[in-house]
Order: C-alpha cells, then sequence, then structure tokens
C-alpha cells in the first residue's frame, strides 16, 4: 500500500444547496473498493461476490474520489443475504468518525446505486429528489435498511450524500460481520485511506458488531496474505425477526 492519504471532513459552514447534477456518493460500507462500485456503475459481479449488480443507466466512471471522515459511527447489524453476518450501517449522530470514500457522481448515477442498494431495479423510476436531504441533512426514503439518506454537508461546494438505516446504534442486536466482508471492508478502507493493517484492524474491531467477536489480530490476519483467509469466529445468531 501507499502511505497514508489525508482525509477531507465535511464543509458544514453553510447550508448545501444542490444547483447542478454533480454530488458526492460517500461510500462507508463495501463500496470503498473502487472495483466493487464499478460493477454496481457498468454492472456485473465485482470481485469475490456472487450476485450480479444491474448496473446504472450512465456507467461512467467517477470524476474523482476522495478520503473523508464523516461525524458518527460505523456498525453492523442485520445478516447481509449476500455476504452472511452484519451488514454495514452509519450512525451519523453517535460519537466518533466512520472511514469513507466520496466518489464524484451524478444524481442519476446516485439515484441507480441506491436502488441497487435498496434491492429495486435501477432506472424504474424517476432519479431521487434530493432537496429534502440537502436541505435537512436526512430523508427517509421507507423503514428498511439504506434507506435513510444523510447529507453531512459539503465538499468543494457540492453535496455529500450516503444512505444508512434509520436506527441508531443500539437500538437492533448487533450482528457479527462474516470474514469476506470484513475483509472486503478492510481492503477497501486500506485503498482508499492507505491505512496500515494494525491501523485498519484497530478500526473494525472496535465497531459495535465486530467489537467482542472479532479481535485486533484476527481482523488483521484477514489481509496478512492475498488468498484465503481462516474462517473467522462463528457469528452470533440472529436475535428474531429483523427488519428488512
Amino acid at each position: 500500500m501507499g502511505g497514508v492519504s489525508t482525509p477531507r471532513r465535511p464543509d458544514r459552514a453553510a447550508g448545501p444547496t444542490l444547483t447542478g447534477d454533480r454530488l458526492w456518493y460517500v461510500a462507508y460500507g463495501s463500496n470503498l473498493h473502487a472495483a466493487r462500485l464499478a460493477c454496481y456503475l457498468g454492472g456485473g459481479v465485482p470481485p469475490g461476490g456472487t450476485v450480479a449488480h444491474a448496473g446504472c443507466r450512465d456507467p461512467s466512471p467517477p470524476r474523482r474520489s476522495l478520503p473523508i471522515l464523516l461525524p458518527g459511527c460505523l456498525y453492523f447489524a442485520t445478516r447481509s443475504p449476500r455476504w452472511g453476518g452484519g451488514r454495514a450501517f452509519h450512525d451519523p449522530d453517535a460519537a466518533g468518525e466512520t472511514a469513507a470514500r466520496a466518489y464524484l457522481l451524478t444524481r442519476s448515477q446516485f439515484s441507480d446505486i441506491a436502488a441497487q442498494e435498496m434491492y429495486r431495479a435501477p432506472g424504474s423510476a424517476r432519479d431521487l429528489d434530493l432537496a429534502e436531504v440537502v436541505a435537512a441533512g436526512r430523508a427517509r426514503l421507507g423503514p428498511g435498511r439504506y434507506e435513510t439518506l444523510v447529507c453531512p454537508g459539503t465538499l468543494d461546494g457540492l453535496p455529500l450524500v450516503t444512505f444508512t438505516a434509520p436506527w441508531r446504534v443500539g437500538e437492533l442486536p448487533p450482528l457479527a460481520p462474516s470474514w469476506p466482508y470484513l475483509r472486503h471492508l478492510a481492503a477497501g478502507l486500506r485503498e482508499a485511506h492507505g491505512w496500515s493493517v494494525a491501523r485498519t484492524a484497530r478500526y473494525l474491531a472496535a465497531c459495535s458488531g465486530a467489537a467482542g467477536n472479532w479481535a485486533e489480530p484476527d481482523v488483521a490476519a484477514l489481509l496478512a496474505t492475498p488468498g484465503e483467509a481462516g474462517a473467522g469466529p462463528v457469528l452470533a445468531a440472529d436475535a428474531g425477526p429483523l427488519p428488512r
């Protein structure tokens, strides 16, 4: 890996406005990986994945990408049908910071990526109306995971927008992420931020859901070799039915 990149933080000095077609899509989970995001844009099965993505109406690559730190924490909850184990969510109201990656995209590309994360057909409806989330900082499109939009501020004058769940950290039972998912997130963090293995392991092992299930040495071991890693700890069972 290269040296540590200097991350940016959202500019919250002035209220953001959506005056054009460009915005920053902020990824804090599996889309930290540029190769995985490319499948959300252009379609196909991402590295290490098993599900083909439909892609966006506009498959163009991002104009830019930058490491960024969001206010709030990363946590793992609800079982992912694609990866097994807990999904990554962002709580913008919690203490701490979430390491993320900002991609400069169009509104239609962001709308189509959001649709794929919500298990909806991209381009099946109009582009998302982002006026509410940009003006108010938050907009709820539905009750489930990745159906809450968050705008933490701007970067170089353009709105930053991401999606997460409506629940605060601790409102659902924490669920440990699977080792393939955690390794993917760890590799994405190193790609985006240039972090060392030790720093990446320390960050992920402290997140709710991973804490108590993944020790720092176990996370570090996932990145020790490019081949198959160990199976990791046994994941906690789901505690009853979870929201969709």
